[in-house]
């Protein structure tokens, strides 16, 4: 059986070196980290994710702020609230909870956050500085993958990792992250997608095998080679009349067949997604320590 990749003991540990971290600069420094987050609409799974990120925020000792807006609320009210956010020097970072309801402009919506505020990394300027090898913030969940493969000494460095997905999200931001000429980088990346005929002519080649195709167990243990080191992205919903609730969360891989080939395997639940409110604290306190540099200068 292949070794669990604990996201959940992970992100406790990135917790707990923020938390001793804030300690220290909000004490050198008389600053707060501050963390603003949009909510537009009232839709229940981000609702239970932006209540997350408050509880993070209070346990880290920042300061942090939710504007729930309403679903029907215009573009220009919208973007209206985001400029003031950039203006508020007690905010540090800015996350606007996607998707956003139809009618809205995703994309003028995320280019109208300061990038000196762009926590989330998925600004233009944040994600242009991201391909050509530049320090900036880093897309959360991407980022979060990094750390979980290089803390359970899987270092991509010299390794052939395949990401299975090319979202703006997860796909093309972690492959961009991974081939850089960087510690805890320096891979050869593949991205597969369903351009591909096979997808699994790629998959069979990974040493390192990262799923993010939004598709429930789509990857099966006769798409992977022996020895893999899997990370799985994937959180779906499948209906199961045996629960409760009526239905499980599993990934993109079938952990059962695939974690019995596999070197490592994050599992769903319990893998990435916990990572990504951890690195979102990561970004946040980062953002405080530039502003405070700036403000200096």
């Amino acid at each position: 059986m292949a070794e669990i990749i604990d996201g959940k003991k992970i992100a406790e540990e990135i917790k707990l070196e923020i938390i001793q971290d804030t300690k220290v600069f909000k004490k050198t420094t008389g600053i707060t980290p501050g963390l603003a987050v949009i909510l537009v609409g009232g839709d229940p799974a981000s609702q239970s994710y932006v209540a997350s990120k408050g509880k993070a925020c209070e346990r880290m000792g920042f300061y942090s702020i939710t504007e729930k807006l309403p679903a029907d609320i215009s573009e220009s009210d919208l973007l209206a609230c985001i400029d003031s956010l950039n203006r508020d020097p007690k905010i540090h970072g800015i996350l606007v909870q996607l998707p956003l309801p139809k009618g809205l402009n995703e994309h003028r919506v995320i280019e109208t956050i300061d990038p000196n505020k762009d926590v989330d990394g998925i600004h233009p300027m944040s994600i242009g500085k991201l391909v050509i090898g530049l320090d900036t913030f880093k897309s959360c969940t991407p980022a979060g993958i990094q750390e979980m493969l290089v803390r359970t000494g899987n270092d991509p460095s010299g390794k052939h990792v395949v990401v299975v997905g090319r979202s703006n999200i997860v796909g093309k931001p972690v492959a961009n992250m991974l081939l850089q000429k960087q510690t805890g980088a320096n891979a050869v990346v593949t991205v597969a997608h369903t351009g591909a005929a096979d997808i699994s002519k790629f998959t069979k080649q990974a040493d390192i095998l990262i799923a993010a195709i939004g598709k429930p167990e789509a990857i099966t243990a006769s798409m992977v080679r022996e020895g893999v080191v899997v990370i799985d992205v994937g959180i779906n919903r499948v209906e199961d009349a045996s629960l409760p609730k009526g239905y499980r969360i599993v990934g993109d891989v079938h952990f059962e067949s695939v974690s019995k080939i596999a070197k490592a395997i994050s599992p769903v639940p319990g893998g990435v997604g916990l990572m990504t409110v951890a690195m979102l604290m990561k970004n946040t306190l980062r953002a405080a320590r530039l502003n405070a540099k700036r403000a200096e200068t």
